[in-house]
């Protein structure tokens, strides 16, 4: 099989959920991201989006393209390399592969544990985890969330996994954890550019990120001036 980058390997309501045609909010809206699903939304710089773990144990995949060329977008490698830290936290600025701000950190009431470090769950990432039937992915969540409101990626970037728990030892390994949010808790980062966002509640069902129960479920967002 030849490798797209803009062609999901299978499709869910995602192609459905769009806010609206251009992926345009209502500011102060509350808009949801169904379990499994992405939600692409604009957001112009000096606006806020913030991004609600409802049920507190759902880990939501962001990524945030320049909304004038999306061939820039945001990149956890450059963004270890800024922050010299692999857990963003408040007040930091989060930058892209041409090492320019796109977002900045303002709030975030959860303890504070986010990854970024593992790349996006996708359909050969399933494969290797057992499954035969297809499984929705976040990888196709963004790509089918760009098609829903007329964009294409150029690329699937390792993303921003908010209250995503991977926990690094000292000799280098990881685990596989549940989030240590809470029913509630938001991050709310500021848009440093005009940006396309993107959300993915990530429907991993096979490892505890998304709770100790595997389910995924919902998320909710709304852009704030």
């Amino acid at each position: 099989m030849t490798y797209a980058p803009d062609q999901a390997d299978g499709r869910n309501a995602t192609l459905d959920s769009a806010i609206s045609p251009t992926g345009e909010a209502i500011v102060g809206t509350i808009y949801r991201v169904p379990p499994r699903c992405g939600i692409a939304v604009r957001v112009a710089a000096g606006q806020s989006l913030r991004v609600v773990n409802t049920h507190g144990t759902q880990v939501c995949d962001f990524w945030a393209f320049s909304a004038d060329n999306l061939f820039e977008f945001l990149s956890m490698a450059h963004c270890h390399t800024e922050l010299e830290s692999v857990m963003p936290a408040i007040g930091d600025t989060l930058v892209s592969n041409r090492r320019r701000p796109v977002v900045t950190i303002t709030h975030d009431d959860s303890p504070g544990v986010h990854d970024t470090v593992i790349a996006c769950c996708d359909w050969p990432r399933y494969q290797r985890l057992g499954c035969v039937e297809y499984h929705d992915n976040c990888a196709d969540n963004l790509r089918m969330a760009l098609a829903a409101i007329g964009q294409t990626p150029p690329h699937v970037p390792d993303p921003f996994n908010l209250w995503m728990n991977i926990p690094i030892a000292a000799s280098g390994t990881i685990s596989w954890l549940p989030p240590q949010a809470s029913a509630g808790n938001s991050m709310v980062m500021r848009a440093e550019m005009d940006i396309i966002a993107v959300m993915s509640a990530c429907p991993q069902d096979v490892t505890p990120v998304n709770g100790r129960d595997c389910v995924p479920s919902e998320l909710h967002f709304r852009v704030e001036a």
